[in-house]
């Protein structure tokens, strides 16, 4: 030490030939002091806030993979919904498909899931890259599903419509064959051979009925005739469309004139006793492909041999 106030330092290499001294003022060694102690604490400082700006980057890091592993396990729960909403639609289809008697059908929606995401690690490409390709697999599966679905519904559409108006031309036809009794009265001569009021083969049956009974027609049907016709006087003839004609004779006066569309009960004609009638009464008479059949299974409703020749009728097991 020189002075007060500075210092003196010698420096003697190992070789001692030299020697080298250094004075150092109190001033420049405080001052030197201050400089190392304020780069030391900015050191770390630097540090701290390199690590405190780490530690973010890691906390922001954790909570971008939580949301993202909590996306993956939204999307995938998604994903299941809508693997069981195609399954419901597929079984849908294929039931209509069985109903309508076609064949065909899509492929099944997958129901295989990736792993569920439960740590950091596990959101890896490949888990992501399952997603996804499970995502465009059921969005595939979907838009066919709807696709045959749609088709279904057209096609369903149609049979129903054809199967309407089946039912509709049953219905026409059921309405169209002879099925009532015209006068509601009883049988006064039946069909077949007689020999009262002369001998001969009835071709119908005399129906009891008092003078201007109203006649109803036995069935829908269209006005041939209604006029005279020899001995059966004053006759109306009805043509019912399907191979049966029905014949009302011995009439007093007509409801209809020919080429009028009547309806099953509705009014044609009224009781008399014109042409060969030895009294008031309903001459009828059913013919079928132009030959005369026995009325009588006709009075009250159509036979059941004839319902089970009808277009839809149930089958016989």
């Amino acid at each position: 030490m020189t002075n007060d106030s500075s210092f003196l330092i010698k420096i003697i290499p190992p070789e001692g030939y030299n020697v080298y001294r250094l004075h150092v003022s109190r001033t420049g060694l405080a001052a030197l002091a201050i400089a190392v102690v304020a780069l030391v604490l900015g050191a770390l400082g630097l540090h701290a806030w390199q690590l405190h700006a780490a530690e973010n980057d890691v906390r922001a890091l954790q909570a971008q993979t939580a949301a993202q592993r909590a996306q993956l396990n939204d999307i995938d729960r998604e994903a299941d919904s809508l693997a069981s909403e195609l399954r419901s639609l597929q079984k849908q289809n294929a039931e209509i498909r069985h109903l309508l008697g076609i064949g065909g059908s899509l492929p099944a929606a997958s129901t295989a899931a990736p792993p569920a995401a439960t740590h950091a690690a596990d959101l890896t490409p490949q888990s992501l890259a399952a997603v996804r390709t499970r995502l465009r697999a059921l969005v595939t599966v979907s838009l066919a599903a709807h696709a045959d679905g749609s088709r279904l519904d057209r096609l369903t559409r149609r049979v129903l419509d054809l199967r309407r108006l089946a039912a509709i031309a049953r219905d026409r036809m059921i309405a169209s064959i002879p099925q009532l009794n015209p006068v509601g009265g009883a049988i006064a001569s039946g069909y077949g051979w007689r020999a009262s009021p002369w001998p001969e083969f009835h071709q119908g049956l005399d129906l009891e009925a008092d003078y201007g009974t109203p006649v109803h027609a036995a069935g829908d049907a269209v006005v041939v005739s209604a006029g005279w016709d020899s001995g059966f006087g004053n006759k109306v003839d009805l043509d019912h469309g399907n191979g049966y004609h029905t014949w009302y004779a011995h009439l007093s006066r007509f409801a209809v004139e020919p080429g009028e569309h009547v309806h099953r009960g509705e009014v044609i004609a009224y009781v008399g006793a014109t042409g060969e009638a030895t009294g008031p009464h309903l001459h009828y008479q059913v013919m079928r492909a132009g030959e005369p059949i026995d009325p009588e299974p006709f009075l009250n409703g159509i036979p059941r041999t004839i319902l089970a020749t009808l277009p839809g009728a149930p089958r016989v097991q």
